[in-house]
């Protein structure tokens, strides 16, 4: 097992999906979603709406990336050959063998066609097998019902809500809904009920 290495640029991929580190230049592929969905983000923490956002967004994402504590991922659907979305590791505590997996979205297309449980499955192989990482943790708006939906079908366990931690992209203050699953889990049985959904 090689150590996590930020600088290089990895591809996870199978046969429906591709996810590779994300560049400068992937602005151009994603600004479609951007000025025509900007309600994408109206759970998130920040907003890719509109060009500049969409620029500021990518560029605090590879930020994160060169300050070792992101590594952010374009998603490639092979079925449709478009590009799809971006996600992303951030939080990443190496030495704690720890990171959180979000930032997750795709364009209105692309939701609901099976692809995020592919892109789901790469990266928590990733993480858990290449990684090394021994707990991985998801975050959403605990009014998101469709994104906690999505996180417990693939085997997330829900451990609590953070009240008002953090402020919304529309205003005012959210509360998050916090899960997660264990290397344990994932050999265990979380990986296995996951193949059989893909």
């Amino acid at each position: 097992m090689q150590p996590f290495d930020f600088k290089k640029d990895y591809i996870l991929e199978d046969e429906c999906v591709l996810l590779r580190s994300l560049q400068e230049d992937d602005a151009a592929y994603l600004l479609e979603f951007s000025l025509n969905e900007p309600e994408t983000w109206q759970f998130g923490l920040v907003t890719a709406a509109g060009d500049e956002n969409l620029k500021t967004y990518i560029a605090d994402a590879l930020l994160g990336r060169y300050t070792e504590k992101m590594y952010p991922f374009i998603v490639w659907d092979k079925r449709t050959q478009e590009y799809a979305g971006s996600t992303r590791f951030y939080d990443i505590q190496l030495a704690n063998k720890t990171l959180q997996l979000g930032y997750t979205w795709y364009g209105k297309r692309f939701r609901g066609t099976g692809l995020n449980k592919h892109c789901k499955f790469l990266l928590l192989q990733f993480a858990f097998e290449e990684m090394n990482m021994e707990r991985v943790e998801f975050r959403a708006d605990a009014t998101n019902k469709v994104s906690i939906a999505a996180m417990k079908s693939i085997g997330c366990v829900v451990e609590g809500v953070l009240r008002q931690n953090v402020p919304r992209v529309s205003g005012g203050r959210r509360d998050s809904i916090v899960l997660s699953i264990l290397k344990e889990e994932w050999l265990g049985h979380v990986k296995a009920h996951l193949t059989k959904q893909l």
